[in-house]
């Protein structure tokens, strides 16, 4: 397999080259940076006592009593830094988690990539949840497929053909349908982490931001074992 980030043949992820995992078809989650971990929550948190680590169950006990209680800010001493790569639709659904921080790739300064979000598998709008959609069975599925495949092709001819007729970047642009992959980095602390897996890994979460919040799931949970554990326990409270 290849991997999304690098571009090199891997037969595991993370990949053993760059570190990233894939996501959707070509799309990726990298962990740039982690900075903290249980032990610096313990820390955050006895300091108002004049005091540090103990013995790992009793700090552990404490990471537990802290989410239980809802007593929040000693997780924001621990910060995770991604590299991600998603269709534009995913982004702004996760730029409204807005306490953290973004820094996008521009297609004011660079000429984009003809990188589109193909889905394998389409779906219906929920009869349940106007804001939801489930997989069902389409007997034209391929052609509507090719369909989506067709626009976006159009789309990106059409945007290369403006560049070269000298068309600004920036106005050739608005062309490109949400479907088209970007990049952007994530710097997010481990309180706000837990509120955003919460929101994009429940069941009526999108199902292409769910895959990216499962991935991160999985980093979150190796960086942060006693935290991720005691936030699964306590059925993903808020802290």
């Amino acid at each position: 397999m290849k991997c999304n980030s690098c571009e090199r043949d891997t037969d595991d992820f993370p990949c053993m080259h760059c570190g990233s995992y894939n996501v959707l078809d070509k799309g990726f989650v990298r962990l740039v940076e982690f900075m903290g971990g249980d032990r610096a929550v313990v820390q955050a948190a006895r300091v108002s006592l004049g005091q540090g680590l103990k013995t790992p169950e009793r700090d552990r006990r404490l990471i537990h009593y802290l989410m239980e209680h809802e007593h929040g800010t000693p997780f924001e001493h621990s910060i995770f830094k991604f590299h991600i790569k998603c269709p534009i639709f995913v982004a702004r659904e996760w730029f409204r988690h807005r306490i953290s921080s973004f820094n996008e790739i521009s297609q004011r300064y660079v000429e984009v990539k003809d990188e589109f979000y193909v889905p394998n598998a389409l779906r219906r709008q929920s009869k349940s949840n106007r804001q939801a959609s489930e997989f069902a069975e389409f007997e034209n599925e391929k052609e509507l497929i090719e369909l989506i495949e067709s626009a976006y092709g159009k789309s990106y001819e059409i945007y290369k053909e403006l560049l070269k007729n000298g068309v600004a970047r920036e106005l050739a642009r608005i062309v490109l349908p949400l479907g088209i992959y970007t990049q952007f980095y994530w710097t997010v602390n481990s309180r706000s982490l837990m509120n955003f897996l919460r929101l994009r890994m429940a069941d009526d979460a999108q199902y292409e931001i769910r895959q990216y919040a499962n991935v991160i799931y999985g980093i979150f949970k190796e960086k942060m074992p006693w935290t991720a554990e005691s936030w699964l326990e306590l059925g993903k409270k808020k802290p």
